[in-house]
């Protein structure tokens, strides 16, 4: 039996023209500037995203970091959401590898609301770490990848500007923000002076994230990047990637959107799981499974038993994310798997 892997969309391989790409790409050694599939990529990158210039990284991880080490010096104050994935689950890297201070700004399923945001802002004090920087997320991973409106971004980046901070803005899965809403990543890209997606999420390439900006940040982030040990040779091979990707995967993740959806309904007909409806917005289910009464673990190993992958967020939910290789009848295939190990 084959395995349903739900657990990510970080698990989708690239296509056979991305693999056709690799072979065929131009290469050169990208820490001398001298790769020019790199070059192309990073400039359709950058157009993609309005921005003057972009920089290929291994990782959005890295690509976050690189961002926070070039706005900010440490002892700086970062403001950002707990429930974010720069706060949450990059191993404490803003602190420990950074060296800056954050400063938590609640979300509510995934939204800062601008009280919040205006009242965490203090102002220059003896006793204070400087505020520096605003740090936001799109779409929100932990809120079960909810997009965050174009307006409200908009005015979380307004309060940050009256405040002289600067703004970062974590797109991992901006496309996938972008496509709910019906505006372009740009928009968003628009009202931050940085912003990072990731090529290996959605968009189905192997590895590879892009942090974008002016050509003065750009300039900086490389050799912060470069101290991060990110400084890479013929990495035309992950640019080739890329520039498929930016090609032919951005649009089609509406049907990710799609089937999340119908994943979610069925989901909530299988006693023991329920889902919110309200927070499938885009290519994630979390579902709670308190009423199967027993464990996130338990759960999963009943799952993959069953042939399914899903990933856990205990101690009441865990997640499902549609993707590229998950079709209606493999979302047909999968609640069948779901039903029968539920039923165990």
């Amino acid at each position: 039996m084959e395995l349903i892997n739900l657990r990510s969309d970080t698990q989708t391989l690239p296509t056979e023209e991305m693999l056709e790409a690799i072979r065929h790409a131009a290469l050169g050694d990208d820490t001398y500037d001298e790769d020019p599939t790199v070059q192309e990529f990073e400039a359709r990158a950058a157009d993609v995203l309005g921005k003057e210039a972009a920089l290929l990284v291994l990782s959005g991880h890295m690509g976050n970091l690189t961002a926070l080490m070039t706005h900010a010096r440490p002892g700086d104050e970062v403001l950002l959401d707990p429930e974010s994935h720069i706060f949450y689950y990059e191993v404490g890297s803003l602190a420990s590898v950074a060296g800056l201070m954050p400063k938590p700004v609640p979300s509510h399923h995934g939204m800062i609301e601008p009280t919040d945001l205006r009242e965490a802002i203090r102002k220059r004090n003896l006793h204070y770490p400087v505020p520096r920087l605003l740090c936001l997320e799109n779409t929100h991973n932990r809120s079960g990848g909810r997009a965050v409106s174009l307006e409200l971004h908009r005015e979380l980046c307004g309060i940050a500007r009256e405040h002289g901070l600067a703004i970062h803005l974590d797109g991992a899965r901006v496309f996938n923000a972008a496509i709910r809403h019906g505006v372009s990543a740009a928009d968003y890209a628009a009202e931050v002076d940085s912003v990072m997606f990731c090529l290996s999420k959605g968009l189905s390439c192997p590895l590879g994230s892009v942090l974008a900006g002016s050509k003065d940040f750009i300039a900086e982030a490389d050799m912060r990047r470069k101290r991060l040990g990110g400084g890479m040779r013929q990495a035309g091979i992950i640019a080739a990637c890329g520039l498929v990707a930016l090609e032919k995967m951005i649009d089609r993740q509406a049907d990710d959107h799609d089937n999340a959806r119908t994943l979610a309904k069925a989901l909530n007909e299988i006693p023991g799981l329920s889902v919110d409806l309200s927070s499938v917005e885009t290519n994630m289910v979390y579902v709670d499974h308190s009423a199967s009464g027993v464990s996130t673990d338990e759960v999963l190993a009943r799952l993959r038993k069953a042939g399914v992958l899903a990933s856990a967020r205990p101690p009441r939910h865990f997640r499902f994310v549609t993707h590229r290789h998950i079709d209606a009848a493999i979302v047909e295939e999968a609640l069948s798997r779901v039903r029968k190990a539920m039923e165990s």
